[in-house]
């Protein structure tokens, strides 16, 4: 794996990028006591929770997807750092964010002014090669830094909402950007059945924190999943995405997350800010029941956002 030296920051300068890039935390007797809204600016025309766009088009399908709910400049302002998450947990088809996605949403931040683009992970290289991923962020001029899987390059972050889970460790590297795009692929997961916006945010957390979410030989009975679930929706109380873009384009939906799985091919991406939403829009795609996804529940329960589709305002576009 190729890593790279996080610098060490402070507990002042920590308080001050996790204000900028939306994470609240608990630092000994100090609190950030709420996630800063900041990087989503007032949107004048129609409001918009989520845009779908379906086209094989994907790059032209993320611009219009993103521009039906108020367009990039909305998320990433004039000379902002922009961290972006893709999922590339695998590189078997349906299984990672596609590249022409990535390069899209590339593209519009650079568009759109940011100064530095960086896609983090603590995945090996020869994921992010073998997708391709790798080659489009060196082609459109982004940082790929990959951070290694060692305690040292990772942050403690409390999680005063937390039920199942109390601390989360995020990679240092996220504090050093203004704005955090989440890229997942909506798919199948065999711990609990699906993966989408929530979910991935377990890409920032240190692996051996990630591994407590899961109950003793990875069981999946209902106590479980649970657990699980609860613990990636009390992560979520401490980091909020700026933007969630996520590739519906075409997914496993058995033996995930990494397959090779049964492929289901919408061909939509789906961007919204409200991940419970996103998330419970994205289930539908294959048919999952409310009650069959624990996560969403626990997020909606967290107030993260509407699990509800009848209260969000979805547009749809086919190109």
């Amino acid at each position: 794996m190729e890593g790279f030296m996080a610098k060490k920051i402070g507990r002042r300068e920590f308080v001050k990028k996790s204000a900028k890039i939306g994470i609240t935390a608990v630092l000994g007797t100090g609190v950030v006591s709420q996630i800063i809204e900041g990087s989503v600016r007032v949107f004048e025309g129609e409001h918009i929770d989520i845009g779908v766009v379906t086209g094989s088009d994907y790059y032209s399908s993320t611009i219009k997807a993103v521009d039906l709910i108020g367009g990039i400049k909305r998320f990433v302002p004039k000379d902002s750092r922009v961290a972006i998450l893709p999922n590339v947990q695998r590189w078997h088809p349906g299984t990672y964010t596609k590249p022409e996605i990535v390069r899209s949403v590339i593209n519009m931040c650079k568009k759109a002014g940011a100064k530095e683009i960086n896609c983090l992970s603590w995945l090996d290289r020869k994921n992010w090669e073998a997708t391709g991923l790798a080659a489009v962020i060196k082609e459109e001029g982004a940082n790929l830094k990959l951070v290694e899987r060692e305690e040292t390059f990772f942050k403690p972050v409390k999680i005063p909402k937390g039920k199942a889970l109390k601390e989360a460790w995020i990679m240092k590297e996220f504090f050093n950007n203004d704005v955090f795009i989440n890229m997942p692929v909506t798919k199948d997961h065999a711990g609990n059945k699906f993966t989408g916006t929530m979910k991935n945010l377990m890409g920032l957390n240190f692996s051996t924190s990630n591994r407590s979410f899961h109950k003793k030989d990875w069981q999946t009975d209902k106590n479980a999943i649970e657990h699980l679930d609860q613990c990636i929706a009390d992560l979520n109380t401490v980091i909020k995405p700026a933007l969630c873009v996520v590739d519906a384009t075409e997914f496993i939906i058995t033996n995930g997350p990494m397959g090779p799985g049964e492929i289901l091919k919408p061909q939509k991406v789906v961007v919204g800010v409200d991940r419970v939403a996103v998330d419970s829009y994205c289930k539908t795609l294959w048919g999952i029941k409310d009650e069959e996804i624990f996560m969403i529940k626990f997020g909606y329960e967290h107030g993260l956002g509407e699990m509800d589709l009848n209260k969000v305002k979805i547009k749809e576009k086919k190109i």
